[in-house]
């Protein structure tokens, strides 16, 4: 009889405690309480901190806290904030030219803008920004650090950076208004059309159209290929890298955006006619190429409508939506992530380049005429074309320039390559065609 006892009392307390660990793991937190907490902690603060500190203050450092404790890309923008992006993105701003991210308490750099102060300076993508005017960004959320850097233009700034395989060391950086050329076009070795694109802003299709179309007027037949550097672009407008993209596509995706639910996923695909039809492309990136940038280089591999070479991308695979609040700013928050045609996310991973292509230092070996060409032996037969040596002598100067970008002359290279041997592959399919007609 005890047994039984002591044994229904043991079922009894097992099953109370179930019940209780049941509903304290069913009960969530009351919103209204925590508002409750939050007001109680606010009140506290306001009355008990050392220094007097306003409303305004401690609510928007909350907002800013609650949203960047989502991941480093949502934030918090005030009207000052809100101003300055909206500058960016029509390439004008004032600042160091510097595109950066928070990784592990320190600021990351993701690129460097072109032609800008940080450019100048030697800063470089993956570099960290330890103290801002020898104060440590330790405890700084994004927006604080970016606000320091800021500043009026013609004034200075000193950061410490530390970068991998290198001592620690300041740089004095002279803040600038911004200007951002964000597309620069060339024609290299008379017959590759380059494009240097280092963001995606406003009407970037239109002038890469322009530059293509002025390009085959130019050139006409001569035109080998085209070459798409978008090293160090830390990227932009989606809608332009999709607009850029669907110029050298004819058909297919170009990217999905995917949210929280399904219903919302977002597909863009190309509209009908590529610009560089039957012309070869090849995509240059590196670490410093983000977001708008991996787009453009994941669907031009993904279609195999370009050769991408360099280094692997920074692999930002996340859709931010800015969302203005009136008269107090904006939020930025993720609200989806992107995909390549092939499904790829490229979230954290990046896009790997078809060819790893690593920056080098090249230099010219002299042969101090140690070289012996048929040319150089005595009464060899002349070439009937008298423009051989002035050509040669124009190469020899170009290399000098050349030679300092080592991942842009194996672009040039490769797109070379690719243009003769489709040429060779259409004047092949030609004599098979004609072999057949004539049977």
């Amino acid at each position: 009889m005890l047994k039984k006892t002591i044994l229904t009392l043991w079922v009894l307390c097992f099953a109370a405690g179930a019940a209780f660990a049941a509903n304290k793991k069913a009960k969530e937190p009351d919103t209204y309480e925590m508002l409750n907490l939050f007001g109680e902690v606010m009140e506290r603060a306001k009355a008990s901190y050392v220094e007097e500190v306003s409303d305004t203050k401690l609510i928007e450092s909350a907002i800013n806290g609650m949203l960047t404790s989502l991941d480093p890309h949502s934030s918090y923008l005030d009207t000052d904030d809100f101003s300055y992006m909206s500058e960016q993105t029509k390439g004008k701003f004032g600042g160091l030219g510097i595109e950066v991210t928070m990784d592990n308490g320190l600021v990351l750099v993701v690129s460097p803008i072109d032609d800008t102060p940080a450019y100048k300076a030697g800063i470089k993508a993956g570099d960290y920004i330890t103290h801002i005017d020898g104060e440590t960004v330790i405890g700084m959320n994004l927006n604080d650090a970016v606000s320091k850097m800021r500043g009026k233009i013609g004034t200075k700034v000193k950061l410490s950076i530390r970068r991998a395989n290198a001592k620690p060391f300041d740089v004095t950086l002279k803040r600038e208004e911004i200007k951002i050329q964000s597309v620069k076009t060339e024609i290299k070795n008379d017959d590759i059309l380059y494009i240097r694109i280092s963001s995606f802003a406003e009407e970037n299709d239109k002038e890469i159209a322009k530059a293509v179309s002025d390009a085959k007027k130019k050139l006409k037949d001569k035109l080998a290929g085209i070459v798409i550097d978008v090293r160090n672009n830390p990227g932009g407008l989606l809608d332009q890298a999709v607009a850029v993209s669907d110029l050298f596509l004819d058909k297919g995706e170009i990217v999905s955006t995917r949210s929280r639910n399904e219903e919302d996923t977002v597909k863009y695909t190309a509209e009908p006619g590529d610009i560089a039809k039957d012309l070869p492309i090849v995509v240059i990136i590196n670490e410093g190429s983000a977001s708008a940038s991996e787009i453009l280089s994941g669907a031009l591999q993904d279609h195999r409508r370009a050769v991408v070479i360099g280094e692997k991308s920074f692999g930002k695979g996340s859709v931010q939506t800015v969302i203005p609040l009136g008269e107090y700013g904006a939020m930025r928050i993720t609200t989806a992530r992107y995909y390549t045609p092939s499904g790829r996310s490229i979230q954290a991973k990046g896009i790997e380049p078809d060819i790893v292509v690593k920056p080098a230092k090249v230099e010219l070996l002299e042969s101090y005429g140690l070289n012996i060409t048929e040319a150089d032996l005595q009464g060899a037969l002349k070439n009937e074309d008298d423009e051989s040596k002035k050509n040669n002598k124009e190469n020899k100067d170009d290399s000098a320039e050349k030679i300092s970008d080592y991942q842009l002359i194996r672009a040039l290279d490769l797109v070379k390559a690719l243009s003769l041997y489709n040429g060779h592959t259409s004047l092949t399919d030609e004599k098979t065609a004609q072999a057949e007609e004539d049977k």
